[in-house]
């Protein structure tokens, strides 16, 4: 990895763009949101300060709602969700970052700041625009 590839951070190839579900909605909801807003990943709102967010993955839809057979307007977001999920901060190389990611064996992460969501980083941000960056 060269020079510039290590002093890429988190917050330079991070997407800002991403969407927020309440964990008492339907999975039914939540789909609807990843339809009209292309995602395979929606945030769960903290349901207080104290409180940790959650992801809610395709991935996540598929292994517990369909593969069991369940009615995703009967499902909760709560009931499939992850929480609490690993975070990433915004100033982290993208190096630490892929380690990090890949020591917890996870695909993607929020990114807080101020223990706020301020965006998300995949394994594809950290090579589509942060590796490829230099090609």
């Amino acid at each position: 990895m060269s020079e510039a590839n290590t002093a890429l951070c988190v917050r330079d190839v991070m997407q800002t763009k991403f969407d927020v579900i309440d964990c008492m909605s339907s999975v039914a909801d939540a789909l609807r949101i990843m339809q009209s807003h292309p995602s395979a990943t929606l945030i769960v709102e903290k349901k207080h300060t104290k409180d940790e967010y959650g992801m809610l993955l395709i991935s996540d839809i598929a292994r517990h709602v369909i593969a069991k057979d369940r009615n995703p307007e009967r499902v909760n977001v709560y009931e499939i969700m992850v929480k609490p999920v690993l975070t990433a901060d915004p100033n982290m190389s993208i190096k630490n970052c892929s380690l990090l990611l890949q020591r917890f064996e996870v695909t993607r992460a929020p990114v807080l700041e101020d223990r706020k969501v301020i965006g998300l980083v995949s394994f594809d941000d950290l090579v589509l625009k942060g590796l490829c960056r230099e090609l």
